[in-house]
């Protein structure tokens, strides 16, 4: 955004960036051992052991710190309508080992169950999965109406567990959340969220993809009985798909929607009932792949600088299911400016969930569909740090003059900043010295000033970028000024 005074403003205040670096394919079955500052990966599910594919990954925590990992078992690459089935792995050691494969729905053909989506209830400890049931018909050719025994409609079912997902119950809401002018709708599959603060605390929601009228919408699902009784609010599109929802510092909730070239957002006010219309962000180029973004700390206070921490992940390309990468932003999703390349290759659907103990959880799709990878990592493998940068030069910038600028730095990390460094890039034939940058606690900013060497001849706008640096992390931000003669 540019606003003019006697510069004209760039920014006035730029996130950290770090350079991407890819991450080999893991080997199957790597000790997922959780070394600080490095990704460990392991493959869960590989096909043709116990079916002959696998799909759709979806992943929680539960209140017990068990990790539970759900994703289909296919006869086939093809979605519903089929003989699909949902299945899980649990680890209680943090994602090092894993259990046996279970069955949570699957029924003889021509039934099926897909695309699965994990949800804890935080305060009474119970488990939901999600999914869509099949007889004859899939999103595309499902019937409208909501008879929850139809088999042209393609119903809403969910399984949930009272003894950490070790057993399952099954239960049926499509007459619950159906408008019945609807036609197809499934549920958005990886992890849907718990509100932990404000007006809804305590809100279970989960987003679905539906369509009416030949055009596809995003929608959520919410309860605030802990599941007992569930309703949909307005969808918002045309142009929806699978989405996922975060609750943000300042009590909305950010949807975040699958889309080409990039993905579209959308902001509730009201605990996820209605949404703003969707708007492209062009920081998140995507190739019409699901995604996930979450909250680092969910339980953080609005005043704790972790609260506006976000984590997103999905392939990033606008052409291909290829580059997983993971991003951060560090201002609820204003900017994504700390970006690590999980897989170069080949990747599809990825969902994260917050670990205990400050670790993420990934569950990705790589290898053309081959394998179901559970990865894991922390912020110091992500690197980057949070800073908000200003940029201040004197009021009149003159050709041919040395002057210097003032550049402000804020830490909005929750950990000090050693002392570092601030240099200043400047355009060709300019010249600028970098300066020594003190410590930074928590909230804490300093000022410093920069001694810059403006050329004769200069004229009309330039950049001007400074990048703080503190024990091998960095930020940056940048101004554009006006020269005069």
């Amino acid at each position: 955004m540019q606003r003019r005074v006697t510069v004209s403003l760039l920014s006035a205040a730029v996130m950290a960036a770090t350079a991407a670096t890819a991450h080999g394919a893991p080997a199957a079955g790597a000790a997922a051992t959780a070394a600080p500052g490095q990704l460990t990966s392991q493959d869960i599910a590989t096909q043709g052991a116990g079916s002959p594919y696998y799909r759709i990954p979806a992943l929680t925590t539960s209140t017990e710190g068990t990790l539970l990992a759900a994703y289909d078992a296919r006869p086939t690459l093809g979605d519903l309508p089929g003989n699909l089935g949902v299945v899980l792995r649990r680890s209680t050691d943090g994602g090092t080992t894993w259990q046996t494969q279970q069955v949570v729905r699957k029924e003889a053909a021509p039934k099926g169950f897909g695309d699965p989506s994990l949800l804890v209830d935080r305060i009474t400890g119970r488990i939901f999965v999600f999914y869509a049931a099949s007889v004859n018909q899939g999103f595309f050719g499902s019937a409208t109406g909501n008879d929850e025994s139809d088999p042209d409609v393609l119903q809403a079912d969910y399984s949930y567990s009272d003894d950490d997902g070790v057993t399952w119950t099954h239960r049926r809401i499509t007459g619950q959340i159906k408008n019945p002018a609807w036609a197809g709708m499934f549920a958005a599959s990886g992890e849907g969220i718990q509100l932990r603060h404000g007006t809804y605390k305590g809100r279970l929601i989960q987003q679905y993809a539906i369509r009416n009228n030949g055009a596809n919408y995003a929608v959520s699902a919410y309860s605030d009985d802990h599941g007992a009784t569930w309703k949909t609010g307005t969808p918002v599109g045309p142009g929806g798909d699978e989405n996922k929802t975060v609750e943000l510092s300042d009590g909305r909730i950010m949807l975040n929607n699958r889309s080409k070239p990039y993905r579209t957002i959308a902001h509730s006010t009201d605990g996820g009932v209605t949404y703003t219309p969707f708007t492209q962000d062009k920081n998140l180029p995507d190739p019409a792949n699901n995604g996930s973004v979450i909250r680092y700390a969910p339980d953080a206070a609005p005043s704790d600088p972790k609260s506006s921490w976000l984590l997103f992940s999905n392939t990033e390309s606008t052409s291909s299911r290829s580059n997983l990468t993971v991003k951060m932003s560090c201002d609820n999703g204003k900017s994504w400016p700390i970006r690590k390349v999980v897989d170069s290759g080949s990747a599809a659907y990825s969902t994260l969930t917050p670990l205990p103990g400050g670790r993420v959880g990934l569950l990705h799709e790589r290898d053309g569909y081959r394998n179901i990878t559970y990865s894991s990592f922390d912020l110091a493998w992500l690197g980057g740090t949070c800073a908000d940068i200003t940029i201040t030069p004197p009021a009149t910038l003159k050709a041919g003059t040395d002057t210097e600028v003032t550049v402000r730095v804020v830490n909005r990390m929750d950990v000090t900043r050693d002392a570092g460094t601030l240099g200043l890039t400047v355009p060709s034939g300019w010249a600028a010295r970098q300066v020594s940058f003190p410590a930074l606690r928590p909230g804490e900013g300093a000022n410093v000033r920069v001694p810059v060497t403006v050329p004769a001849g200069a004229s009309g706008e330039a950049v001007l970028t400074a990048v703080y640096r503190s024990t091998g992390k960095q930020a940056s931000g940048s101004r554009t000024v006006t020269v005069t003669p």
